[in-house]
């Protein structure tokens, strides 16, 4: 019993160090970088010590000799071994850091894998919907959904971004922040939105959310259009919020992409 809890522990100390493995070995890096500048700072003094002993030597002998007068490579000949350690410390340093950069693009790879598979059995239940229901039951379906999501994530514990560009009160379901805006304006912003994506080729959740007046959002970035994949489309929803105020839903036709800029 004691064993078999020994392995359990060691099993799974092992997949959290695995999880974790990117975030452990940058930690390693960081204090490898501090150490490996602490190692270089104590092995100076060793080193100048060297071409002072070696330049009282030539003193003794009376020849006219100045250790600044050295070549770099002399110099470096004299007391490369005193920073051996410093040199292996650096090395243990770099080598984390690729480690930990190859992991997560290794991640990021099977992610954008995975979001591509999904986003394609998305497209497909939606196409069948249509098929099977029509075009105003799909969208009695959709609506219902944009109403669920506003009624489980209310305006009245959310706060009101004021962007200037409108009284409308809106709903990005991307951020899931409500904000004061114009339909006309929204679609006038579509319209430059698509104009920039068509001279730039791609464009990211960040632009968008530029264009509308909203502040960026971290996963903003990672996520966006290629033009390859069609033009940007929104998707409104006029639905009421819980005390009886109109709000249009913004959503997106094609949903942004992880690997837009690797059209």
């Amino acid at each position: 019993m004691v064993m078999n809890g020994m392995k359990k522990a060691v099993l799974k100390l092992g997949r959290a160090m695995a999880k974790n493995s990117p975030t452990i070995l940058t930690g390693v890096s960081v204090a490898g970088l501090i150490t490996t500048t602490v190692m270089a700072v104590q092995a100076t003094p060793k080193a100048l010590a060297i071409l002072e002993e070696e330049q009282d030597f030539h003193r003794r002998g009376y020849d006219k000799y100045d250790v600044e007068m050295l070549p770099k490579l002399e110099i470096i000949k004299l007391t490369w071994r005193c920073y051996i350690p410093t040199m292996m410390m650096g090395g243990l340093t770099i080598a984390c850091m690729v480690g930990a950069n190859s992991i997560n693009l290794r991640r990021n790879a099977a992610l954008a894998s995975v979001y591509s598979l999904t986003e394609s059995a998305l497209k497909e239940y939606q196409a069948k919907v249509i098929e099977t229901f029509g075009e105003t039951k799909a969208q009695k379906i959709k609506d219902d959904i944009y109403k669920n999501k506003i009624d489980k994530d209310p305006a009245k514990n959310k706060e009101v971004i004021i962007t200037g560009k409108g009284d409308t009160l809106c709903y990005d379901t991307m951020s899931g922040r409500y904000f004061k805006s114009d339909i006309e304006k929204i679609r006038r912003i579509l319209n430059e939105l698509n104009r920039d994506l068509l001279t730039e080729m791609f464009l990211s959740l960040n632009d968008v959310y530029y264009a509308l007046g909203l502040s960026p959002t971290k996963i903003g970035e990672d996520l966006g259009w290629d033009i390859d994949n069609g033009l940007i489309d929104f998707s409104f929803s006029s639905q009421l919020t819980e005390d009886g105020t109109p709000c249009l839903v913004i959503d997106y036709h094609a949903q942004p992409r992880y690997n837009f800029r690797d059209y």
